[in-house]
């Protein structure tokens, strides 16, 4: 098929994700290599967000590729009931990276499933029904996790679907603080809230966040955020779950985001550079003490899917491939450049607000008006079509051969781990020139 007859019959026969299904006009991707992908006309991409935040180890790591192969020839599939090779050595691999504490494991095949599976656990586990989640979050689209979702997401379906008991949280968001406090001085009122929070609503069966928020901003918490959250979990005896679907996996510059603060949740959850995204793998881990209170109980949980073998032997090939590439620490390495070439882009640009990241997980946060921090757009704008400022920048970035996710008001700047210096300056680059178009519906131009 050539490009405009693929382009025609996926418009005309598939839905796409999040969005009005009116005006899709899908790019056609062909194939993809290293931080690379190329389009149905030849044109080669800079994958400056590894599409989804997924794809850590680059497109089309050989190993990875092998892994799956190899076992689709062996075992392609087996009922979750058996044990397989392929689960034994996966499950012995997590044991080396999750932290320590974290070693039972459900393996799903997303990120949306492996928290759905973390919040049946935790209510099941505590016999409580309420789950303290945050506003600015994304923790998937089937009925649990997205009534958890704190953001657009969830308004869009909340009519038609939603899973009683969600109680929302401030956020440790510092650049907008909800309480119009400053750090250090606001003692971290965000977390001490949640203790009274808590207290007040009681039932509460757990907490869920992302250690360092995704999708809506890359927002990194103060050093004291996550131990206090910790603590006061369980002092009420609420189980902690961490999201770690897009923050594991080297991307912050850990195994994961919680390691930066020596934190142990109760429930972990993980997908996308689990297998470097080359096939789909979602897990929920957890602690001895939440696996115990299933051994006489009935555990009220299962896919078809569940522990599929051809989703866990690449799973082994992409944990030893993280290590042989020395990934964790070129992530450390090269976010602190990154951040550092943000920062100073950012304060040449009177459409950037802030700048903030970890490892490489970065945001840049467009706004109106530097002084009041009126962002160009809302959940709101999105939600209606509105044109969006951060589109304009994207697109832009686009014509220059570079793909950069923009969401409401900020772009997520993430690309692939194995990513050269010389790729990050072509990125960083187009985004300079872009950010003129914010520049110039910002005020003072």
């Amino acid at each position: 098929m050539d490009g405009e007859e693929i382009r025609r019959i996926v418009r005309e026969t598939n839905y796409v994700t999040w969005r009005r299904q009116a005006g899709w006009d899908p790019l056609v991707v062909t194939r993809a290599e290293g931080s690379r992908f190329w389009d149905s006309a030849g044109k080669e991409y800079l994958d400056f967000s590894s599409q989804l935040i997924a794809t850590n180890l680059g497109h089309g790591n050989a190993r990875v590729a092998e892994a799956i192969a190899d076992q689709a020839r062996t075992l392609a599939y087996a009922a979750p009931s058996f044990a397989t090779e392929a689960r034994a050595r996966l499950s012995q691999a997590l044991l080396g990276v999750l932290p320590k504490g974290l070693s039972r494991f459900f393996f799903s095949t997303s990120g949306t499933e492996a928290n759905e599976a973390a919040l049946k656990i935790a209510r099941a586990v505590t016999h409580r029904s309420k789950v303290v989640a945050r506003y600015r979050s994304y923790h998937g689209a089937t009925a649990a996790s997205i009534s958890v979702t704190g953001e657009l997401r969830r308004r869009a379906i909340e009519p038609v679907q939603k899973v009683p008991g969600t109680v929302f949280a401030p956020d440790c968001y510092c650049y907008r603080c909800p309480f119009g406090l400053t750090y250090p001085s606001c003692g971290v009122a965000c977390a001490d809230y949640v203790d009274y929070q808590i207290s007040r609503e009681g039932d509460v069966a757990a907490m869920i966040v992302e250690p360092v928020v995704g999708t809506n901003g890359v927002i990194v918490p103060v050093p004291e955020y996550l131990p206090k959250i910790r603590a006061i979990t369980k002092k009420h005896d609420v189980l902690l779950i961490a999201d770690e679907v897009m923050s594991g996996w080297g991307r912050v510059g850990e195994w994961f985001a919680v390691n930066h603060w020596d934190v142990t949740p109760d429930l972990l959850t993980t997908a996308k550079g689990i297998t470097g995204a080359q096939i789909p793998l979602g897990l929920t881990a957890s602690t001895p003490a939440v696996h115990d209170a299933f051994r006489e109980a009935y555990f009220p949980h299962g896919h078809t899917y569940e522990a599929h073998p051809l989703t866990l032997a690449p799973g082994v090939a992409a944990i030893e491939e993280y290590r042989r590439l020395g990934l964790l620490e070129k992530s450390r390495k090269d976010g602190e450049y990154l951040l550092s070439r943000l920062r100073e882009i950012g304060a040449k640009h009177r459409s950037v607000g802030d700048v903030r990241g970890l490892g490489l997980f970065a945001a840049v946060e467009l706004v109106k008006d530097r002084a009041t921090k009126e962002p160009f757009n809302t959940e709101d704008d999105k939600m209606a079509g509105r044109p969006l400022v951060v589109d304009q920048v994207t697109g832009a970035m686009m014509k220059e051969g570079v793909f950069c996710i923009g969401w409401v008001s900020h772009l997520v700047v993430a690309p692939p781990l194995i990513v050269t210096r010389a790729e990050l300056d072509r990125g960083l680059e187009a985004l300079d020139r872009a950010l003129v178009l914010a520049d110039r519906q910002a005020v003072g131009a």
